[in-house]
């Protein structure tokens, strides 16, 4: 028998239906098609550009602009929470080029891992973490929410796989995928193979890591952005402070300081996440220029909220020991006077000023260090930075702080938490983004461009409580960009490094990387390319 007759009446059917099918579709105008395919689900969408040549070019003109899209549920299944948070944000159509997911530490990071990769697949960087509260649009109600759990294991316990949640109740999760034509994204680690040990050599190779990598993809000599995320059980002080020194004021640089976290980079030889020889300490996600694709100006935008005020008089550091335990132990005395305090003494006079508040975990000292910094070759220079430590307690010997590096000679203020400090923090950096929001044609407006999306880190010790008033932290995103994707974590430290003019006018002369009490904005935005407009 011959393949001509071989066919069968049910095959010939089917033939007929699919050329049938084919010929109506390749009756649609242009427009009509662009109308339909803009409407599809992201996993219809990924088939629809397979079709044909046509088609595919049709896909790449709709998504030929940056997208952002998140989703946050609060369900306590990590089934049901997965199905919710990737059903909205593939509602439409995207390509992910990077995937962040926070959790509950009630959830495993092993399954979410494992959800990521049969839903995705391996092919976009993703990074996983374990937060202290969540912030983005809640599925069930598309309203923004912001979620603070009280109780939560942030320090990394001995499982670094993440594969034994805490049992606090801490159940959610916001899902964030990206979609950023004209650059390149990659998850780069810092590996280590003791935290006790120097960090200087690891430190060094995780800088040449990300250099590497943006000079194989970019042709620019700096990402443009960078997302990191600590364990928590590494001081993470250095890592940002190398970081700030060779990296250009361009670079953005914002994460979250403490928490457990599991990745997956493009690069094979970097999914360490935990071997006989090392094992990765903090992670960050790079976004560099893509030489190959210049479609358009992506820009990261760093705003800042503070959180805490200053309390009594400047101190000056005297006698400076640092303990064994990663803490300090100093005396000091205060500017213009002579005599020698100790802790208790010191802690007296904050607490007179506090009118009898006696609690000392919430109150920091803010050191301001002026330190000769050098990075491999590079010539060393003089940086004055301000770096916070919390407050630990006192005697009649010394004060004690959480964190080394004070000298002998440094000054610090004492800061507490402030919900008023705050409150007109976060009212003025509205009223500035939309400022910012001003005619394109204005001189004297630096223009945002088209914002696509944002991300927040705040500090954990924030929120309804703090404020007694809900979604707070996210009030001056939303406000100025209402409907635009935004999704965000509480922390248990805030990463937060860039140029803008949204952060305080004192960092011009002092800066200061590593907050506390704090809320960092991330912006995106996207200016098209002259050809676009």
């Amino acid at each position: 028998m011959d393949e001509a007759s071989s066919s069968t009446p049910k095959s010939d059917a089917k033939q007929l239906k699919t050329t049938t099918a084919g010929a109506l579709f390749s009756l649609l105008n242009d427009d009509l098609l662009h109308n339909i395919l803009a409407r599809l689900p992201a996993p219809s969408f990924a088939s629809a550009a397979c079709v044909s040549k046509s088609w595919s070019q049709t896909c790449t003109l709709i998504l030929s602009r940056p997208k952002l899209a998140s989703a946050l549920s609060l369900n306590p299944s990590l089934q049901v929470a997965w199905k919710e948070v990737t059903e909205k944000v593939l509602a439409e159509p995207i390509r992910p080029h990077f995937i962040i997911a926070n959790v509950g530490s009630g959830f495993h990071l092993v399954d979410v891992n494992k959800l990521i990769k049969e839903r995705f697949g391996c092919r976009a960087p993703f990074v996983i973490s374990t937060a202290n509260g969540i912030l983005g649009t809640d599925v069930v109600t598309c309203e923004i929410k912001e979620v603070r759990w009280d109780s939560v294991s942030s320090d990394v316990s001995d499982d670094d796989d993440g594969s034994v949640p805490a049992e606090d109740g801490s159940y959610g999760i916001v899902l964030t995928v990206g979609f950023v034509p004209g650059l390149k994204v990659d998850a780069i680690p810092l590996l280590s193979t003791s935290v006790k040990e120097c960090q200087e050599v690891f430190i060094d190779k995780f800088l040449m890591d990300i250099k590497d990598y943006t000079a194989s993809v970019s042709d620019c000599t700096a990402p443009v952005g960078i997302i990191m995320f600590g364990d928590g059980c590494t001081n993470m002080r250095p890592v940002v402070d190398a970081l700030d020194y060779v990296m250009p004021e361009e670079t953005v640089i914002v994460g979250d300081e403490k928490g457990r976290f599991l990745y997956r980079s493009e690069n094979e030889s970097r999914n360490v996440c935990g071997t006989a020889t090392s094992f990765s300490v903090a992670v960050a996600l790079i976004f560099a220029r893509d030489k190959e694709n210049s479609c358009g100006d992506i820009q990261f935008q760093i705003a800042l909220s503070e959180g805490v005020s200053t309390i009594g008089s400047k101190h000056k550091a005297v006698s400076v020991r640092a303990s064994a335990s990663d803490s300090t132990w100093l005396t000091a005395r205060r500017e213009g006077h002579r005599e020698i305090l100790d802790g208790q003494r010191i802690l007296n006079d904050i607490n007179d000023e506090l009118e009898n508040h006696t609690d000392s975990s919430d109150l920091y000292i803010g050191v301001k260090k002026r330190r000769s910094i050098s990075t491999g070759p590079k010539t060393r220079r003089l940086v004055t930075s301000l770096d916070f430590h919390g407050v630990i307690g006192g005697d009649e010997s010394y004060l004690y702080v959480n964190d080394v590096g004070i000298k002998t000679g440094d000054y610090f203020h004492f800061y507490r938490p402030d919900p008023q400090t705050a409150l007109s923090s976060c009212t003025n950096l509205s009223v500035s983004l939309k400022n910012l929001k001003m005619d394109e044609n204005s001189k004297d407006c630096c223009n945002l461009g088209e914002v696509f999306g944002g991300f927040i880190f705040a500090c954990c010790g924030r929120g309804e409580s703090f404020f007694e008033r809900v979604n707070v932290d996210s009030s001056p995103f939303v406000e100025n960009f209402p409907g635009v994707p935004l999704g965000g974590i509480f922390c248990g430290g805030e990463i937060g490094r860039g140029s803008s003019m949204f952060t305080r006018e004192a960092q011009k002369d002092c800066k200061c990387n590593l907050h506390v009490y704090s809320t960092i904005y991330l912006v995106l935005s996207y200016t098209p390319a002259a050809l676009d407009h």
